[in-house]
């Protein structure tokens, strides 16, 4: 009997330790994001953003100092697709769509959030927002108004609702930069013999008249495109090159020069209102390396700014005198939240503090990049969240406590393939993955070749009669996984 009792009160003891607390599927899906900040109003005080706390994606207004709770702006059904405020500070435009059929519609609202009006009320069009005139009067656009099948060149004077026909040709166009005395604006067409391929071209605003930027002969990217000057922009290309770099052409020669050959894709840039400074994000191995430079000494070498952990950086937005920096970040640890950078005293605050539905965020596990041999001998990326080693304690009757750790192996694992073809798998916040780790599941999330972010060649590795070799490869993910203590 005395044994018995023993046994039961090590089990009672044992039990709660092992078991560990855990959360509900409900909570992970529970935990809120912030992001797409956008400075509002002539003094930059306040900042609009979004982020799905009441459940769906809502613009929210903060101060940027953080000496006020936020505040709700729109309420809507609908999740809210962007929003941009205006360059001179009177207001905002942003963009919603019905039901989820992706056809957005535009909506202007001032600088307080107050006096919300359509701009656009044809369900059955889609508007793809592109950028604002340099004096806040007019926005430009893409809408297969005209043709379901194509996408032209708009512009509209906020004051009239007033469109106007930029460019219109039979392709998929799209708005990419307007010059700061509305003369001169640049429009990208997607290419359509090959994938990841577009030209740029210039139009001017008078005569319409196009001028081909960017001849080439192979599968290039051309985007991301600001304006130095009247005659030059600054762009990203991965043209002659394997990686997605930045770029500055002469509008009048077409002459291109190369302000940076890193063997990483720049992922985001963005330039102030005057033109002076300029942020922009290298992808690193999946990590954003964030960097401000004047825009004189674009591609001088300089210090990335430190992020709160290595993570995902994006939605880049200077303020109305260039002071400051507004930007999401998020990390397998960090869900995403909107951050602000102080260009003079050099300090970064959080701004939003987006719930994570009571699950501590100690709890979160970061991944680790590994690299697996595959068929043909190359090396594919991926990242391994492995769950945390339960710790057992034992309470005996009498006697001081003590803690086991446990090394559950072999574990089950999920393999996660991201979609796109084209595309990457990121270590940005994920709450299913969290949720399965704290299961007791591993997660093995690749980037089997045809994804992006590892030059051009990886990129296309899977084209047409190859798209098999990308399935080969994650049969070989399992292999590394069996020698690494898979299920």
């Amino acid at each position: 009997m005395k044994r018995f009792f023993f046994l039961f009160t090590l089990l009672v003891f044992c039990v709660p330790a092992f078991a560990q607390e855990k959360y509900t599927i409900q909570q992970y899906l529970n935990i809120r994001s912030a992001s797409s900040p956008t400075f509002a109003g002539s003094d930059s005080k306040r900042l609009f953003y979004l982020t799905n706390v009441s459940g769906t994606s809502q613009i929210w207004m903060v101060d940027a100092a953080g000496a006020s709770a936020p505040k709700q702006i729109t309420s809507y059904d609908d999740n809210i697709g962007f929003v941009s405020s205006s360059p001179d500070g009177s207001g905002a435009v942003f963009g919603k769509a019905i039901g989820g059929n992706e056809n957005t519609q535009f909506f202007w609202m001032k600088a307080d959030g107050t006096n919300i009006k359509e701009l656009t009320n044809s369900p059955a069009v889609r508007y793809n927002f592109g950028g604002w005139s340099g004096d806040g009067k007019r926005i430009y656009y893409a809408s297969n108004k005209r043709d379901k099948t194509y996408f032209d060149v708009y512009a509209m004077d906020l004051a009239s609702s007033k469109e106007e026909l930029i460019y219109q040709q039979n392709g998929n166009n799209d708005f990419e930069a307007v010059s700061r005395d509305g003369s001169k604006i640049i429009i990208s067409r997607a290419g359509i013999e090959l994938g990841l391929d577009n030209n740029l071209y210039l139009i001017d605003a008078r005569t319409k008249q196009e001028t081909l930027l960017t001849p080439h002969t192979d599968a290039s990217q051309f985007g991301g495109s600001k304006f130095l000057s009247n005659n030059e922009i600054i762009l990203g290309t991965d043209d002659k090159r394997e990686f997605f770099n930045l770029a500055k052409m002469n509008l009048d020669t077409k002459a291109v020069q190369m302000l940076d050959n890193t063997n990483w894709d720049v992922s985001g840039g963005e330039i102030s209102d005057d033109g002076k400074m300029f942020a922009y994000t290298i992808n690193r191995d999946g990590f954003s390396e964030l960097y401000i430079v004047n825009t004189k000494d674009i591609g001088k070498k300089t210090e990335a700014l430190k992020l709160p952990a290595q993570g995902i950086a994006g939605g880049l937005e200077f303020s109305k005198d260039a002071g400051k920096l507004a930007f999401s970040f998020a990390s397998a640890k960090y869900n995403p939240d909107v951050w602000i950078y102080d260009l003079k005293s050099k300090s970064l605050m959080q701004v939003t503090k987006s719930d994570r539905a009571n699950i501590p965020q100690e709890s979160f596990i970061e991944p680790q990049l590994i690299k697996y041999k595959t068929f043909d001998g190359k090396e594919i990326p991926a990242w391994f969240y492995r769950p945390k080693d339960i710790d057992l304690k034992v309470v005996p009757i009498n006697s001081e406590p003590k803690t086991y750790p446990v090394n559950l192996k072999p574990m089950p694992v999920i393999v996660s393939v991201h979609g796109g073809p084209e595309g990457q798998e990121r270590p940005g916040f994920n709450p299913l993955y969290q949720y399965y780790l704290s299961r007791g599941y591993a997660v093995l999330a690749t980037n089997v070749r045809g994804s992006t972010g590892y030059g051009k060649t990886f990129t296309h590795l899977d084209d047409v009669q190859k798209r098999e070799d990308s399935v080969k490869d994650l049969a070989a993910s399992v292999e590394w996984l069996k020698a690494n203590g898979a299920d």
